[in-house]
């Protein structure tokens, strides 16, 4: 028996929540410069609908660095604000909706 998904009721293979979560996300991509000048790229935004940790697992295997989860926003280390639009444009994010400052 398939896991079927609590929000729309359908098989886990065939469930659009995530995908229709992501038409409504405004995501902001920004960085800060932290302690002993340390720079951290930060994503905020991202509703729980959206799974920000399968986000975060891509982001860290693509960018070969560390970074963590707060409530929904992303922490990455170093300075990837370019990189990031590009890899969130492939995860199914339009260019509209990904605000960088």
């Amino acid at each position: 028996m398939s896991d079927t998904c609590m929000t729309c009721g359908l098989p886990k293979t065939l469930c659009v929540c995530e995908t229709i979560a992501k038409e409504g996300e405004k995501v902001r991509v920004s960085g800060i410069q932290r302690r002993y000048g340390k720079f951290i790229t930060v994503v905020s935004g991202l509703s729980k609908d959206v799974d920000p940790k399968k986000i975060l697992k891509e982001l860290k295997t693509r960018l070969a660095c560390g970074g963590t989860l707060k409530d929904t926003t992303i922490e990455l280390q170093g300075n990837h604000k370019e990189k990031v639009v590009q890899i969130l444009m492939k995860l199914g994010f339009s260019k509209e909706q990904i605000e960088t400052s």
